[in-house]
């Protein structure tokens, strides 16, 4: 069965995050637990006259949301320490052989 076109599996999937109202929405529904209450601390520190530091943060934001739902990027994280321990061992070991 493959998945819904919309659906977190589906590597398409991309809530609407172009306005910070979306973003919040989309933090509230697909954020990890206490991305939006994150979201609203930091961005009350910030100076919102300076957009750049606005951009910023919504971007980091929408790129939680968007690792959230790749797999790949999700596995990542889910490594054990010992295991990307031994893998970089292991390259830096075969970079040095070269």
């Amino acid at each position: 069965m493959s998945a819904q076109p919309g659906h977190p599996a589906d590597r398409s999937f991309r809530p609407p995050m172009g306005t910070l109202a979306e973003l919040r929405e989309a933090l509230s529904a697909w954020g990890f637990p206490g991305d939006r209450a994150q979201f609203e601390e930091e961005l009350n520190g910030i100076d919102l006259d300076d957009l750049t530091q606005v951009r910023e943060l919504a971007q980091a934001y929408r790129h939680r949301i968007l690792l959230r739902y790749d797999a790949p990027a999700m596995a990542a994280l889910a490594r054990p320490t010992d295991d990307v321990e031994d893998e970089l061992r292991r390259k830096l070991r075969e970079a040095a052989d070269r």
